[in-house]
């Protein structure tokens, strides 16, 4: 059975909350990679580095999308698909060109005129039911739901046009070559041919075929001067090193083992295993796999993290601390380190760490809108030294971060009560407890009482 267009579109609307609707991989690593390797195609775009953020979805599919704001969504089955840097450079700046050129805002300009024809077929075959021609009035309706489907394809296959035309022109402007992002697209071309290219009907795709756009795209990649420019080592490394650390973390040890086995005495294998192991429950391997890479590179932030996170995990805070607060200094306190470091030194017990951990995930808190993790650890250490107000406050503020709106409204008055009155954290409860409220009183069937 065909998908009616409205439902089609709420299953895009639907696919429009991804933070919230499927699991999203925070790595301090990753992160720093993605925001350092767009860095320059961002400016290219015109837009600010500071303002474009990237999340990473726990999906095997190879994808990447915006849905709206300045957030680039990237599965993690593209990075595990993609051989290099470059390519992932490609994809990043098509999807910036989406951000620049306005594509979900002006979304409406797609939509309208297929449920417009959506409609009108809807009273034209409703009508003709209704005057005794069935038979007549279904063809019509299941005629117009055909033509509204196609028109809003039609508009997106545009949409992803325009937006590797920007894409190459980001690449160009920023002086990195396109070759990755045709490969990339070979790639997604023999993803094609699995399914059968013949099969597929192009006016029934979001996308143009991945050889079409290989055909629009080559002429202008291939005459920028950037072309036969070398891509850049030290990104490439880095991304080798994520890719190992993400195949460790989302497969299972058999599948790492047989990508990194045990003969392979590099970097991005101990790399890859570290993780497995540590994730598969097996923290003596992951132990010795995290110090191989402490050995080759004693003072890397993101190899001492792992070593601190495998002896934390293994209910070992105590001997966790000194690799995660090196790891907190080198990384110039990432609050995604820095998180895990005041867990730590919670989870030590010793109320002597309880005052560093507090100042520790204040920094981390303060750096990282989105962690609602810190939030718990640092509502958990304000608790634990008696400060209740402000363990309302960290409550509050995570419930407020997870949609809570009843909670975060209690746990902000609360937290008022017990403040000094217009101090910064009393303004933030305030403004926490204000937000909740108007949330609940805009959407009272969400939080009718049970």
């Amino acid at each position: 059975m065909k998908k009616t267009l409205a439902a089609a579109l709420t299953a895009i609307l639907i696919w429009a909350q991804p933070a919230h609707a499927q699991s999203l991989l925070r790595d301090a690593e990753t992160e720093a990679l993605f925001k350092d390797m767009s860095a320059p195609l961002v400016k290219a775009a015109g837009l600010n580095p500071r303002d474009v953020q990237f999340a990473l979805i726990n999906d095997d599919s190879i994808n990447a999308f915006v849905v709206g704001g300045q957030v680039v969504y990237i599965h993690s089955g593209l990075i595990q698909a993609a051989d290099n840097a470059n390519q992932v450079q490609g994809v990043i700046a098509h999807e910036l060109g989406h951000i620049a050129d306005g594509h979900i805002v002006n979304a409406d300009a797609g939509t309208r005129p297929a449920m417009a024809i959506y409609l009108l077929s809807m009273v034209l075959g409703l009508a003709a039911t209704a005057a005794g021609a069935g038979e007549a009035g279904m063809g019509v309706m299941a005629a117009g739901q055909q033509a509204a489907m196609g028109k809003f394809l039609a508009f997106s296959r545009t949409q992803e046009s325009t937006a590797d035309a920007s894409a190459v022109k980001y690449l160009n402007a920023a002086g990195i070559t396109g070759k990755g992002m045709l490969s990339f697209f070979k790639i997604l071309q023999q993803q094609e041919y699995r399914y059968g290219v013949g099969k597929i009907d192009p006016f029934m795709q979001t996308h143009p075929l991945s050889g079409e756009r290989i055909q629009t795209m080559t002429a202008d990649i291939t005459a920028s001067p950037a072309y036969n420019k070398p891509a850049d080592p030290a990104l490439q490394e880095r991304f080798l090193r994520v890719k190992a650390k993400l195949i460790g973390y989302v497969g299972t040890p058999t599948q790492t083992l047989n990508t990194y086995p045990l003969s392979d005495q590099s970097v991005y294998a101990h790399y890859a295993r570290a993780y497995a192991y540590h994730k598969g429950g097996y923290p003596d391997k992951a132990d010795a796999e995290a110090d191989a890479l402490v050995k080759a590179a004693p003072h890397d932030p993101y190899f001492l993290e792992v070593k601190g996170q495998i002896l934390l995990e293994a209910g070992k805070p105590a001997e966790a601390l000194a690799p995660l607060r090196e790891a907190t200094e080198l990384s110039r306190s990432n609050p995604l380190i820095a998180t895990t470091f005041g867990h730590a030194l919670i989870a030590t017990e010793n109320k002597a760490n309880y005052p560093e951990a507090i100042k520790v995930l204040r920094t981390a808190v303060a750096r990282d809108t989105e962690n609602p993790f810190a939030w718990l650890q640092l509502g958990t250490v304000y608790e634990l030294t008696g400060d209740e107000p402000r363990a309302m406050l960290a409550t509050a503020e995570r419930a407020s971060m997870n949609g809570d709106s009843r909670t975060a409204a209690y746990s902000a008055r609360a937290a008022m009560a017990g403040i000094p009155k217009n101090t910064p954290d009393w303004i933030r409860a305030q403004d926490i407890a204000m937000t909740a409220q108007n949330d609940m009183d805009d959407n009272p069937k969400k939080y009718k009482r049970r």
